[in-house]
């Protein structure tokens, strides 16, 4: 009898995130676990399946956190750079609320992208942030998430 597959596990950085409410209807609709990770609490359903996880205040206990259960067939959902950097080296899918998914083949450019942008505001460089949240990257976060759960469940794992 051969091992029975793992199953699909939502993380998601929660702290800032903009699609919560789109992560819990796509985790409803595919009967996923959904571990919303902050460092206070943050309002969830009612759902067995979803599970509020809060940590302790500080710099990069959430991450950490996540990083050190991420694995292969797990979706983590981020802005944070060098936490997404850090589940795909764990074999985790990873994409970003805007829609963009970070693989090994991009991880390291937009890894130094993140910290060259950091150095330049560190020196004083007006850098202007990022771009407002649209409906078009709702649009997108939601078609990278579905696409990351169904490539998933095409590789033999469960829900």
């Amino acid at each position: 009898m051969s091992p029975r597959p793992e199953p699909i596990t939502l993380y998601v950085d929660a702290d800032a995130c903009p699609v919560k409410a789109e992560i819990y209807k796509v985790a409803e609709r595919h009967a996923l676990h959904v571990h919303v990770v902050s460092n206070q609490p943050i309002a969830i359903p009612r759902d067995d399946r979803i599970h509020r996880v809060v940590v302790a205040s500080g710099p990069d206990v959430a991450d950490d956190w996540i990083a050190e259960r991420v694995s292969r067939g797990d979706v983590v959902v981020t802005a944070d750079i060098p936490l997404a950097a850090r589940c795909v080296k764990a074999g985790a899918d990873v994409i970003a609320p805007n829609g963009k998914a970070h693989t090994e083949a991009t991880i390291g450019a937009t890894l130094a992208t993140r910290n060259l942008m950091d150095d330049l505001r560190s020196a004083g460089q007006i850098t202007g942030g990022p771009k407002p949240f649209s409906p078009r990257d709702r649009s997108a976060f939601l078609s990278a998430l579905d696409l990351a759960i169904v490539r998933l469940k095409r590789a033999g794992f469960t829900t």
